[in-house]
């Protein structure tokens, strides 16, 4: 009740601030690019465009070690054939040992309003799964719902059509996906699973690693941007999960997945606020969970609110955002067969911090989170965290 009372206070006074500014709009989520728009966009003016994003943060719980990380670098790499033609590329070094590709497709334009795309894409769900660079958002860590209810970074292989409507002031993205994998035979006639209770669906993610596939998934979202200041979002993801051929006959071996969200930013002088809500209802967990001995929930459920406010007048060449996040998400919003909801899958985390933009694309971080579950004195670790972020 504490930490919501502090919050309470914190988003009030933001809001009660932003409505006596006079300055004019600062950060306009109609306007955010993320790297590969700014890429497809042409702003570079080159046919090769080649930059970079990436974070070093620092984690402090309470009563533990801190750990220091250089979480990701991702080098970014583009190409533009023609004026129709154009390919988007992220190499991604995480925790400096660890190497991906995150995205790398073709865009084809067929008009100023559809364009065509094929390869490895990011999956259009929420806000941060799309927007993940550092300077981007609010808080040393991406928002927990982000990592637990949608998986980010949440990439698979697909084709699809995106575009807009300008009349309407709308914006679509439709993709046909490999989906997650769900399960691998255990050599002894039954199957390991990649789905759990504590992490959702995140285990499932292929990335574009020889993926399997049996059955494909559909993704879509749609945009709205009609009204100053705000952009309106609607995510849909449908489908069955993959099995290897040695266990997809097996009964439990993959699970149907419905997965809907809705998001919100908005930029007024200098307030900013944005939140989303994320729920997913999964098939047939009953089985899996038989088969794999895994504690999969049949839904999956988050949601966050953030309020920032810029404390520096609109002239300044820098930004220094004071913001409050909420945010609560449970991997067990429900359950199916015998299985018992855990009440420490139902996470709240409050973050609470600072976001000062040095220059354009350098940012420095700092945030306090007060982090719990339904679990009676089940309280996680609270969590002191300090990072830099670069984007150019």
């Amino acid at each position: 009740m504490r930490n919501l009372t502090i919050l309470t206070l914190l988003l009030v006074t933001s809001l009660s601030v932003a409505q006596t500014a006079n300055d004019s709009i600062s950060v306009d989520p109609q306007l955010q690019q993320n790297a590969a728009q700014r890429i497809l966009s042409g702003n570079y003016g080159k046919a090769v465009t080649i930059g970079a994003y990436g974070e070093i943060n620092y984690n402090q719980p309470e009563g533990d070690n801190g750990e220091l990380d250089v979480q990701r670098l991702v080098v970014l790499l583009g190409y533009k054939f023609n004026e129709k033609t154009q390919f988007v590329s992220e190499i991604e070094f995480e925790h400096v040992e660890e190497v991906f590709v995150e995205q790398a497709f073709v865009n084809y334009a067929v008009s100023n309003n559809v364009s065509l795309r094929g390869g490895l894409m990011l999956v259009p769900m929420g806000i941060v799964n799309e927007f993940h660079e550092p300077t981007t958002f609010n808080g040393v860590e991406r928002p927990a719902v982000d990592n637990s209810i949608v998986p980010t970074t949440w990439r698979e292989i697909g084709v699809g059509v995106t575009g807009r409507f300008p009349d309407a002031s709308l914006g679509y993205q439709a993709y046909i996906f490999n989906g997650f994998k769900s399960t691998v035979s255990d050599g002894e006639g039954g199957a390991n699973g990649f789905l759990s209770g504590s992490s959702g669906l995140r285990g499932g993610r292929q990335k574009g690693i020889q993926s399997t596939i049996d059955s494909p998934t559909f993704s879509t979202k749609l945009d709205y941007y009609g009204i100053p200041g705000l952009r309106l979002g609607l995510s849909g993801y449908f489908g069955r999960t993959q099995a290897e051929d040695d266990v997809d006959m097996l009964d439990g071996a993959d699970i149907g997945i419905a997965m809907v969200g809705f998001d919100a930013r908005y930029g007024f002088q200098r307030f900013t606020a944005r939140g989303q809500f994320i729920y997913a209802s999964l098939n047939d967990t009953e089985a899996y969970n038989d088969l794999t001995g895994r504690d999969l929930g049949s839904a999956l459920q988050g949601y966050y609110i953030e309020g920032a406010y810029n404390l520096l007048p609109l002239t300044a060449k820098q930004r220094l955002y004071a913001f409050a996040r909420y945010e609560n998400y449970d991997t067990h919003a429900n359950t199916d067969g015998d299985l018992m909801r855990n009440d420490a899958y139902n996470r709240t985390d409050i973050t609470t911090g600072l976001s000062y933009h040095i220059a354009p694309g350098v940012v420095l971080k700092g945030d306090y989170q007060f982090r719990d579950n339904n679990v009676e004195n089940g309280d996680v670790d609270d969590r002191l965290n300090f990072g830099i972020g670069v984007w150019f």
